[in-house]
């Protein structure tokens, strides 16, 4: 799945796609009306897509998910406008939603089928790390492809990135599994059944809800990367070399998913001091307004990645194996609404408001990730 993460996210249009809706002439407000389209597929598609998963096969989803993506390109390439442009977003955001839940859903249940459910930290920090790491091949192939033969050519590849994707989600091995569920043993109620079971487990079962909103808030902090860019001109970095100065906090942050499973070892209060002084850092760097800030930037992304791989994998061993696509899907669909939180602090009061938020999840930590108790059982006589 190594290998899948890294192809999946090397795709030319990735550093580019801002630009080209700029230069076919949309206006800023054209430019935000596309992303809200996005989100919105998101919020809407994104626990549907995960009962799919579970109901039919998260392979199949990882498989459909490339062709839809690659599909939203062919519509960026052959109609450059506002309509074009939105179709390509409903796509790619349905193909999104395919990826999330059944990627987690796939890996853990495929460590748990050969008796290696406890590698799900490790091996995970390293799928999340080669999607990060993709975005340095991306940008190198964007600059070239994009100077051979502008958009369309680096179009014309991320589709083709897309499918050779797609066909090799098709070779990743799916364990058989039960699809039913408690009130569904043997799976003939269908897709709905499916659907409120993973929704009922979420909500009820002891320890998944608290792990799903641990995961969801602290999800949300990946907008934090979006920034980075802000961020370092903000500092006085020159723009011309802000990718140059950027790539240390990319790898920090791939460092930090690859040693997830370390952080793993560690307790939910020290878990929780990680991530509450990484946020520090953060904020201390925010209002020093310095360009050295980038290597304390680049500490907190890389404690922060740790963090989230640890908190996934704690809301994964709490649910059940039918319902697990749909569960983090919940999870998919908190993170994005508490997104807008962390877009609205960036707003505000930027990194130092940021950060202030970061501290308060991490506050949070310890009772959301503590070990759901077990019911008293009385005794009788």
């Amino acid at each position: 799945m190594v290998g899948w993460a890294l192809l999946a996210d090397v795709v030319p249009l990735y550093p580019l796609y801002a630009l080209l809706f700029a230069d076919t002439g949309l206006s800023g407000a054209q430019v935000s009306a596309l992303f809200a389209i996005w989100s919105a597929v998101g919020v809407l598609a994104e626990v549907p897509s995960g009962a799919l998963a579970d109901r039919i096969s998260r392979r199949a989803c990882l498989v459909a998910a490339g062709v839809l993506q690659a599909c939203g390109y062919v519509g960026w390439i052959l109609l450059p406008n506002f309509a074009g442009f939105a179709l390509g977003f409903v796509l790619w955001g349905l193909g999104g939603v395919l990826v999330s839940g059944a990627r987690e859903a796939l890996l853990y249940d495929g460590l748990a089928a050969a008796g290696a459910e406890e590698q799900y930290a490790r091996v995970n920090g390293w799928v999340t790390g080669a999607g990060l790491l993709a975005q340095l091949p991306a940008a190198v192939a964007a600059t070239a492809l994009f100077a051979a033969g502008g958009y369309p050519l680096a179009g014309w590849v991320s589709v083709g990135v897309c499918l050779a994707a797609a066909v090799m989600a098709s070779r990743l091995p799916e364990p058989p599994r039960d699809t039913g569920s408690a009130d569904d043993p043997d799976g003939e109620l269908g897709y709905l059944a499916t659907l409120c079971a993973g929704l009922d487990e979420a909500r009820h079962r002891p320890g998944v809800r608290a792990a799903v909103v641990a995961v969801a808030l602290l999800g949300a902090f990946d907008a934090v990367e979006e920034y980075f860019p802000l961020i370092v001109v903000g500092w006085g970095v020159p723009t011309a070399i802000v990718p140059v100065v950027d790539l240390p906090i990319v790898l920090a942050g791939v460092v930090g998913a690859v040693l997830g499973d370390r952080a793993g070892r560690l307790g939910r209060w020290a878990l929780a001091a990680l991530l509450g002084g990484a946020m520090l850092l953060f904020g201390a760097a925010g209002l020093a307004g310095h360009p050295a800030g980038v290597a304390v930037v680049a500490l907190f992304y890389g404690a922060y990645r740790s963090v989230l791989v640890v908190v996934d994998a704690r809301l994964q061993e709490r649910i059940d194996s039918r319902s697990r696509a749909t569960v983090t899907s919940v999870a998919g669909v908190g993170t994005d609404l508490a997104t807008f939180g962390v877009y609205a602090a960036w707003a505000i009061g930027a990194v130092p408001l940021m950060a202030v938020l970061g501290v308060l999840v991490a506050a949070a930590l310890p009772r959301l990730l503590r070990t759901p108790s077990r019911p008293r059982v009385r005794r009788v006589g």
